[in-house]
């Protein structure tokens, strides 16, 4: 079994769509990135990358690349999880935690789950959310930004 890492923070700005674990979430802001900024899947795809030992997301979807401008991270996670069945690895389990003042996500935790677990289309494999506010501290305790932190388990396959 390899265990994976994953991190990502992204700004929140004025007329961007917030998109989190692949679910369009009501917020007056979203994030700025070269991608749709979706932290939380950025940092699952991540920890799943650092498991299998193959870097991180920059590698892969470099965002000096015009042709990765705007994706959707639905698309990054997906090329991830394929990587992961040629490698002959399967996904055991997902812990995340996503970090925000505002706005409050619990209402979308179980969305983004099943989002998740669409695209991962294996049963058995623990999803687990969770939200987390940074008690006014910091860039994301005023709400400049939002951030993620995932950890994966994953195993061989058995043919």
């Amino acid at each position: 079994m390899r265990i994976g890492f994953g991190y990502d923070i992204h700004r929140l700005v004025s007329g961007k769509k917030l998109i989190l674990g692949g679910v369009k979430i009501p917020f007056e802001k979203g994030l700025s990135g070269h991608s749709d900024a979706d932290v939380l899947l950025h940092a699952i795809s991540d920890a799943l990358l650092g498991a299998m030992g193959l870097g991180d997301l920059g590698k892969y979807f470099p965002d000096t690349d015009e042709q990765y401008k705007g994706i959707s991270s639905i698309f990054i996670l997906r090329r991830v999880l394929i990587l992961l069945r040629e490698k002959g690895y399967r996904l055991i389990s997902i812990d995340s935690t996503v970090i925000t003042e505002e706005p409050l996500l619990a209402p979308y935790i179980e969305k983004m789950k099943e989002t998740i677990a669409g695209e991962i289309r294996t049963e058995g494999v623990g999803i687990n959310i969770k939200a987390k506010r940074n008690e006014g501290l910091g860039s994301i305790g005023r709400g400049e930004g939002i951030a993620a932190y995932a950890v994966c388990l994953i195993k061989k396959s058995s043919k």
